[in-house]
């Protein structure tokens, strides 16, 4: 199942999706899995896009990261799957998606946890070990930017299946948006400070600093599933207007960037 291209992320991507939303359980819908590899696979086209049209300073060296990068997730997939404990962080987001009453945006934002908080920057120094790393810097920025310029579309696609989604917006004064926002700018940042750490660092210590970054990974994800109670409440009210639809919602998402 580990890719060694771009090309074989997209086609691994595409069977995760596909066993996802052939998936039935005893409420009748997909696989919640499939809602971030839908979306994921949305952000590794536009990559596959910047690298066709040199948007991107070193093509082979974005194929070799989106390959090792992608690996970390299906390898944490395949673990799971066949019973074995993947990180903390990617375990937190799988056991979420056995549970009907999340909503969408929250199994988004858990697969953007684990895989931009604590496999991003673990990658980027894989790529580029010691000082290396900031000639990736630039790179780095655009695939940020990349994930950037995706945020809308995905919120619109979102919308459309959780009508009272906005109803966030009104609570504490914190919206759906906003979450996104900090995952994704504050996560990005993040992400590349581990990644500074983890190049200078010797694979003993590399360990250490990887097993202490998934637990801390691990337990915003959990604030995620398990918000406070005023959150918690208008999450209920926006269940309840939320489709079940799992495939369709996948499909939707799988259908933002046309490849």
């Amino acid at each position: 199942m580990l890719a060694t291209n771009i090309d074989e992320v997209i086609k691994t991507l595409d069977l995760i999706i596909a066993e996802a939303k052939a998936k039935r359980d005893q409420y009748h819908t997909g696989d919640r899995i499939g809602l971030f590899a839908a979306l994921y696979r949305q952000v590794t086209l536009k990559i596959k896009m910047g690298m066709e049209s040199g948007y991107f300073d070193e093509c082979d060296r974005m194929n070799r990261f989106a390959a090792k990068f992608a690996n970390r997730y299906f390898t944490a997939i395949d673990t799971y799957k066949n019973g074995d404990k993947p990180t903390k962080s990617w375990k937190v987001a799988f056991e979420a998606a056995l549970q009907p009453d999340f909503i969408i945006i929250q199994h988004l934002l858990l697969g953007v946890n684990a895989h931009i908080n604590l496999d991003l920057g673990i990658v980027a120094a894989e790529i580029c070990p010691g000082e290396k790393l900031q000639g990736f810097a630039g790179d780095f920025e655009k695939i940020n930017n990349i994930i950037a310029d995706l945020l809308n579309p995905i919120q619109e696609v979102v919308n459309q299946f959780s009508p009272l989604l906005e109803i966030l917006d009104k609570v504490g004064g914190i919206t759906d948006e906003a979450i996104v926002s900090f995952s994704i700018k504050e996560a990005r940042q993040e992400a590349w400070n581990h990644a500074q750490i983890l190049a200078r660092q010797t694979p003993e210590q590399q360990q250490s600093t990887i097993i202490s970054l998934d637990r801390k990974v691990a337990f915003l994800g959990r604030i995620v599933a398990s918000p406070s109670r005023i959150i918690d409440k208008a999450i209920e009210i926006v269940k309840s207007s939320e489709s079940d639809d799992i495939p369709s919602i996948i499909d939707a998402l799988n259908r933002i960037i046309s490849a």
